[in-house]
């Protein structure tokens, strides 16, 4: 699974990366190196605005979404804490995560992500979980394959009041390879540079085309090192949560 990870860009930075035409810098998001389920996360999508005419192409976005997928039939939204991931061999069946893998897609931009393994310390002969960090050997930014979705909340009244609307995303797992197989059997997926507009186009939902679109982050180059046991307390945060333990 993926249940942690860094993103420490700034918006400017992404904005400019993933050629993206729509953001409000109102909406900014602090950089963190403790990214945790609930939490909101930057997330790249395409949408065709509201109102817009027939012949008005879609826009590429920058948006913050709350990380754990609430479907639209959800009773509420602690259903999202369960949804932080979606298994790319069932992402196109499942009922939670079929429509949005049809029609929302989306980009999680991230520097890197947390991995646990069981050690057994050699003094006390007690086992204690040493996080790993997982991230390209290049430095590069990883765009983590996403689904989104809308959650109308049935206690606000009106439409069109914004708190009557929620979005929320998930990230799409595979089995681990590389550097993260030899510390946790499942791992995220990525789109290449290359891929991005086919991915966020929402006209192409065609299932065997998507799932093809789907590859290791950094092209399965990763490089995974010990890092601070801070970063199992989702209250802590901060670039030393990277620090190298091994050093």
């Amino acid at each position: 699974m993926c249940g942690r990870y860094v993103s420490s860009r700034a918006p400017e930075d992404l904005v400019r990366l993933f050629h993206v035409t729509d953001w409000r810098p109102e909406e900014a998001l602090e950089p963190s190196w403790n990214v945790a389920p609930t939490d909101d996360v930057w997330a790249v999508l395409e949408r065709v605005p509201r109102t817009a005419g027939a012949e008005e192409p879609v826009r590429r976005q920058l948006r913050p979404l709350r990380w754990g997928l609430v479907p639209s039939w959800a009773k509420d939204v602690k259903t999202g804490a369960r949804m932080i991931n979606a298994r790319m061999e069932t992402v196109h069946e499942k009922p939670a995560f079929r429509r949005a893998f049809a029609k929302h897609r989306c980009l999680l931009p991230a520097d890197g992500f947390y991995e646990w393994q069981q050690t057994r310390d050699p003094d006390t002969g007690r086992t204690r979980k040493q996080p790993y960090f997982v991230h390209p050997e290049d430095g590069r930014v990883m765009a983590l394959a996403g689904l989104y979705a809308y959650w109308r909340d049935p206690a606000v009244r009106h439409d069109d009041d914004p708190a009557a609307w929620l979005t929320t995303c998930t990230i799409i797992t595979t089995e681990a390879t590389d550097a993260a197989g030899r510390i946790h059997p499942r791992m995220p997926l990525a789109i290449a540079p290359d891929h991005y507009d086919a991915w966020l186009d929402p006209r192409h939902q065609d299932p065997d085309g998507l799932r093809a679109l789907l590859t290791p982050p950094a092209d399965g180059r990763l490089d995974a090192r010990p890092v601070s046991t801070a970063v199992n307390d989702v209250h802590h945060n901060g670039p030393g949560l990277l620090d190298d333990t091994a050093s």
